[in-house]
């Protein structure tokens, strides 16, 4: 997967909010904007008509900025609110309608798949207003062959196990162990996998 992201405000942005760094109204918020109307605007393109699957491969790519797997798929539409912070592993299938915060990070690993309308919410900010502005994020990561239903929420700082299974309409506010299925709100685990 050849990296496309060459602007080193971006390259140093994303590694600010990698390090779980906050970010204020006064640092890194113009970058994260210009990189945000650039999401609007490839998610616009990958959401209108219909494209062949090569097609929104390549889309998919110039939202994250770095190449998909040839064996990714997607069934628009999709929304981003930044883009350059999801990786995404081989085999992975995302279906329509899902929301990716991901300006704190979204890694999905080999063998996903990701129900329709599914968010990944990787922001969270202060209950106190005059710091309300604040985004403090925190990266989600997907292990690998993890299935999560339709409209499952997932929310900053959560690892997902490999082969975990989040029930439709879960709402995930902590990790996931491996081989297991949560849901409910906030998700519990149900049962053992195996």
């Amino acid at each position: 997967m050849s990296d496309r992201n060459v602007d080193p405000e971006l390259e140093r942005l994303i590694a600010d909010l990698n390090a779980g760094k906050t970010t204020t109204s006064e640092s890194g918020q113009s970058v994260l904007r210009k990189y945000a109307r650039e999401a609007q605007m490839v998610t616009a393109r990958m959401n209108t008509g219909f494209h062949e699957e090569d097609e929104l491969r390549e889309l998919m790519s110039e939202l994250i900025g770095k190449d998909v797997p040839d064996d990714f798929c997607l069934f628009p539409p999709i929304y981003a609110d930044f883009g350059k912070n999801i990786t995404i592993g081989k085999g992975v299938f995302i279906n329509s309608g899902c929301c990716f915060q991901d300006q704190g990070g979204i890694s999905i690993g080999d063998g996903c798949f990701i129900g329709h309308q599914v968010v990944f919410a990787t922001i969270d900010h202060s209950l106190e207003p005059e710091h309300r502005h604040d985004n403090y994020v925190s990266p989600i990561r997907l292990g690998k062959n993890v299935w999560v239903g339709s409209h499952a929420t997932i929310l900053r700082g959560v690892n997902i196990g490999d082969n975990a299974v989040i029930a439709a309409g879960a709402v995930v506010n902590r990790d996931v162990p491996a081989n297991t299925v949560v849901g409910g709100v906030p998700a519990k685990v149900i049962k053992q996998i195996g």
